[in-house]
């Protein structure tokens, strides 16, 4: 597969007529919406427009999860929802992609026999030619081999459509795959080693994304600040990326996730304190707060190493934001080591959380340990919720008299009468606000705060 960065030339024409609709369905994380970014952008190379519903559609793709189970539930509960329409209307092309797809593709044709082709992670620009087969009745395709990363330097980086769209914040991969194989993720397995993209052609789409208006940027990885190890150019800091990206006219603000707690240096710390593009917030996963079961999710780093990131980051940026992600009923978690993470949680006092119940992932090493009883476990999840909702109050509250540079990005859908932005430190703001003012860097004082964020009036 060529790293090669895909020109307009190097894909087909866009249609001059419509040749009928699309919809794509997506599961997942950030890197799954991406991706179904580029899928769409595939489709209306090929002549097709975005369908309302997969009921008025002629192709559906479904952009699956595979990091817990319940996000593969709602992928077959739709395969079942498509399975009636398909019925009534054959000529229908159904496609299943991303993860789900990658670990699944015999089930998934065995349990629904109507699907078209099955596509794994890094063949997102197969899917035309995957289409065009199945639009002349062409039997059941699937493409789900994994670039291997030859020694130390990367040749294969999945290909990318550049060809996108205007907008005023935009997600851009700068690696695929990973090499931690915690014991609890499937993600080695679903997308395969560490590939780093090269310097340039990040550099390339950010500054094509710039041109088309786009302001903000995060940066995707599965551990995205191990960045650059494995470059054919040679090593390239995960910093010196960002400086490099700062430097693209337009360009506003960057975004990153999520960083690795081992490979979080010195570098890192002094970039967030010192370029101003560069965004003081830190979604950094702990997912447990107790040695023990950081051992036993195959996570290098112990709790203490945590703190010294957390404390060198609040000492270069005393108001950065940091946020989280922890698993609770992770394989033979005791009740000591619970309380553990309720007391890292106390301790490190994030302002905001992803909080998770274990889910066992075929294939995986935790898959196989002794299990938490899933009772328990709920329980526990509660009260970790609760203990992290009372933090982030007081948090919020806190900021509350306080003045934030906020992106407005438009109404806020829960209340029209208001507009609503990030902070720099990753905040939701809810604020009165003119049309005129989407895209524009506006400075609001918080005067109130809630759950989900802050209140305010523009200075």
């Amino acid at each position: 597969m060529s790293s090669t960065l895909l020109q307009p030339g190097l894909l087909p024409d866009r249609a001059k007529t419509v040749r009928g609709t699309y919809f794509v369905q997506t599961w997942g994380c950030q890197m799954n919406e991406e991706d179904s970014e580029q899928m769409a952008l595939y489709l209306e190379g090929l002549g097709f427009t975005k369908a309302p519903s997969p009921r008025e559609a002629h192709v559906v793709i479904l952009n699956t999860c595979s990091v817990r189970k319940k996000p593969e539930d709602k992928a077959f509960s739709f395969l079942g929802f498509l399975r009636e329409i398909k019925q009534s209307r054959p000529e229908m092309v159904v496609g299943v992609a991303g993860c789900m797809a990658q670990l699944r593709a015999d089930e998934i044709k065995r349990r629904n026999p109507f699907v078209d082709f099955v596509v794994g992670t890094a063949h997102v620009h197969a899917i035309p030619g995957l289409v065009e087969e199945a639009l002349q009745k062409k039997r059941f395709a699937k493409r789900l081999e994994l670039p291997e990363r030859r020694g130390a330097v990367v040749t294969d980086v999945p290909q990318r459509h550049l060809e996108r769209r205007g907008k005023l914040k935009a997600f851009v991969p700068i690696q695929y795959g990973c090499d931690k194989f915690c014991t609890f993720c499937i993600v080695p397995t679903t997308r395969g080693r560490e590939r780093s993209r090269p310097t340039e052609h990040i550099v390339e789409e950010v500054r094509r994304l710039a041109e088309l208006g786009t302001r903000e940027v995060t940066l995707l990885g599965q551990t995205v600040n191990s960045y650059g190890k494995n470059l054919a150019e040679g090593n390239v800091p995960f910093s010196k990326l960002l400086c490099l990206l700062a430097g693209v006219p337009g360009i506003q603000r960057l975004r990153y996730t999520s960083p690795y707690p081992r490979d979080f240096k010195a570098d890192l710390v002094e970039t967030v304190r010192d370029v101003p593009e560069v965004m003081e917030h830190c979604h950094m996963p702990l997912q447990a707060g107790h040695d023990d079961l950081l051992r036993r999710m195959k996570r290098v780093y112990t709790v203490e190493s945590f703190a010294a990131i957390v404390a060198s980051l609040r000492e270069a940026v005393p108001w950065i934001g940091l946020t989280t992600d922890v698993i609770v009923g992770f394989p033979g978690e005791t009740e000591e080591e619970f309380e553990g993470t309720l007391a890292a949680m106390e301790r490190f006092q994030f302002d905001g959380a992803f909080m998770f119940k274990y889910s066992p992932r075929p294939g995986t090493p935790a898959a196989e340990m002794p299990q938490v009883d899933p009772t328990l476990a709920d329980a526990r999840l509660q009260k970790l919720i609760a203990t992290q909702n009372a933090i982030t109050l007081a948090r919020n509250a806190a900021c509350v008299g306080r003045e934030f540079e906020v992106l407005v990005e438009g109404p806020s859908p829960k209340n029209p009468g208001l507009f609503q932005g990030y902070s720099r430190c990753f905040r939701m703001l809810h604020f009165p606000a003119k049309p005129e003012w989407v895209g524009e860097l506006v400075t609001i004082k918080a005067t109130e705060s809630h759950l989900w964020g802050l209140q305010g009036v523009s200075c």
